[in-house]
């Protein structure tokens, strides 16, 4: 199909003409055991449409197919501005890449409203019904790292329709705008407060109550307007809760699973992400922090080994708690970022570093992304979560150093997927290996996550000056933390959650001197201006802010 001249996007919409109608089978991607329906092939003559879309069009159900998303529009005008700004890929932006099932010439995010009713031919009346979200499968199917972010930031996704009236269309029918139910809610300003700017409450409560929009938008703007209220409801509240630990499993001779629940439970408790982090005050007056395997803010599973070398915290926990015992929960935070661009996912995992990343595997799992996990362990008693590791199937390899198998990270990292995106949680020495490895194979800092279990903090005393708390200045001994001194001198203005340098939630503001960095949570340039004040040190003396 050859591409008209350029045309004027913002002009109005009331009439075009389907150009192209495309369907296809599911297929394997290339490099990849995920299939897709990405792929489409053009259509020639009548084809039925159903309420669940174009006759032999087959979906991953998984986020494509269904009612509201049974057909996907895209503007074939988009591709020569595509094919100009990424000229290495410019032979694969053409009619039919994104996975459009009808190409069009002017219709498009900018004069195609949320709720639009259209006819096309003269049977088929579809209703606009989302946005479309990209996915890691358009970077990898125009092989370029992070595209899929640029399509709705720049609002050239395409959308999808539900089907009102069944039918046939073909090639060269009309579409014809027949009714506008919310003309304020172009595709591309509802793509302004669903990705672009997302904070705004008032918008965001406008957008969760227009009923013609599909589930998947108009539920992400419905949780963030719970999300804002139950946000109000914690800070009128106190910061620490009463939890009972409901459930207390041997898991193997050195890891116990806990279930604990609220003594209090919260209205409509949000549901705690993928690297999400509970911290504990314990009956003997220990903080601890410790990743959550499952669960939401009023009842959820943590999995705590014992530690032979610890501060006592796990001890504590395995020897003198028991189910019915009362304890306190404060802050419930998430530090790991899911790499929803990535084409492949790879977890380097060590004894119980699984619990920092087992719900994000068992996501992916379950949505069909492609990922592997390398879980290196002391013997097969050994393995925590055994029942939830083995419902990930071949994804999952063991490393048994009882039977003297190793893991090579660096044949791991060397033989990486285009596109990978690597997790790591497990003793230091695995978390340095990954990081030698993933230097000399040069990937980008931000192509690795690094969780940590444990950290030292020890070191040699230094002086803190907090500028903006009137120059006050603090000492920090050998065996403290700025995290704990500042706490104790100065209190509630200073938050923490997982305390071992993963979530930046401690970070304080670097204003002079030099620091010893530890910790994962802060990249290169960060650290300019940055510290993390519960895991790294000052040198002689230094000057921060809060």
């Amino acid at each position: 199909m050859s591409l008209p001249e350029e045309i004027d996007l913002w002009s109005p919409f009331t009439s075009d003409t389907l150009l192209e109608v495309r369907t296809s089978v599911m297929k394997k991607m290339p490099g990849l055991e995920v299939t897709s329906g990405i792929d489409k092939d053009l259509r020639h003559g009548p084809i039925h449409v159903s309420f669940l879309g174009l006759d032999a069009d087959e979906h991953d159900p998984t986020f494509h197919g269904g009612p509201d998303k049974a057909i996907h529009g895209y503007c074939s005008s988009h591709y020569p501005g595509w094919k100009a700004e990424h000229p290495i890929a410019a032979d694969r932006f053409r009619p039919g890449a994104f996975g459009e099932n009808f190409v069009t010439r002017h219709m498009n995010e900018r004069n195609v409203c949320i709720g639009d009713v259209i006819a096309v031919g003269d049977e088929v009346v579809l209703q606009v019904s989302l946005p479309r979200q990209p996915c890691y499968k358009l970077n990898h199917r125009f092989q370029l790292k992070n595209f899929a972010p640029t399509t709705f930031k720049s609002s050239r996704t395409g959308w999808y329709y539900r089907v009102l009236k069944e039918g046939t269309v073909k090639a060269g029918d009309e579409i014809r705008l027949v009714e506008r139910k919310w003309p304020k809610w172009t595709i591309e300003r509802v793509q302004e407060y669903l990705h672009r700017n997302q904070t705004d409450a008032a918008m965001n409560e406008e957008l969760a109550s227009i009923e013609d929009m599909g589930k998947e938008s108009r539920g992400a703007f419905q949780r963030r307007v719970a999300k804002a209220k139950a946000q109000v409801k914690r800070e009128k509240g106190d910061q620490w809760r009463d939890f009972k630990i409901i459930e207390k499993t041997r898991e193997t001779p050195r890891i116990s699973s806990f279930v604990l629940e609220a003594v209090n439970p919260i209205e409509n408790p949000e549901y705690l992400n993928e690297g999400a982090h509970a911290k504990l005050k314990l009956p003997n007056g220990l903080l601890r922090s410790y990743s959550v395997v499952s669960g939401d803010r009023n009842k959820f599973e943590l999995g705590i080994a014992l530690e032979d070398k610890g501060r006592g915290g796990s001890l504590y926990i395995h020897n003198s708690m028991s189910v019915g015992d009362i304890l306190q929960v404060g802050r419930m935070t998430t530090d790991v970022q899911v790499a929803s661009a990535s084409s492949n996912h790879v977890f380097i995992v060590g004894g119980i570093g699984i619990t920092a990343f087992l719900v994000l595997a068992e996501a992916y799992h379950e949505v069909h992304y492609n990922f592997e996990m390398h879980y290196a362990v002391r013997s097969d008693d050994d393995i925590p979560f055994r029942s939830r590791l083995d419902a990930l199937g071949s994804s999952v390899r063991f490393y048994d150093r009882s039977k003297g198998e190793r893991m090579d990270i660096t044949e791991i990292i060397k033989t990486l997927k285009w596109n990978s995106h690597v997790y790591v949680c497990g003793p230091t020495r695995m978390t340095d290996a990954v990081r030698v490895a993933a230097e000399e194979c040069g990937l980008d800092e931000g192509d690795v996550h690094y969780e940590a279990f444990s950290a030292d903090t020890s070191g040699d005393p230094f002086e803190a000056e907090v500028l903006n708390r009137g120059g006050k200045v603090l000492k920090v001994g050998e065996e403290e933390t700025l995290l704990e001194v500042l706490k104790r001198e100065i209190g509630g203005d200073v938050e923490s959650s997982c305390e071992v340098g993963n979530c930046g939630t401690c970070k304080v503001a670097l204003k002079s001197g030099r620091v010893d960095h530890r910790g994962t949570a802060l990249s290169g340039d960060d650290k300019l201006g940055s510290m993390l004040s519960c895991v790294s040190r000052g040198i002689g003396r230094i000057a921060i802010e809060i």
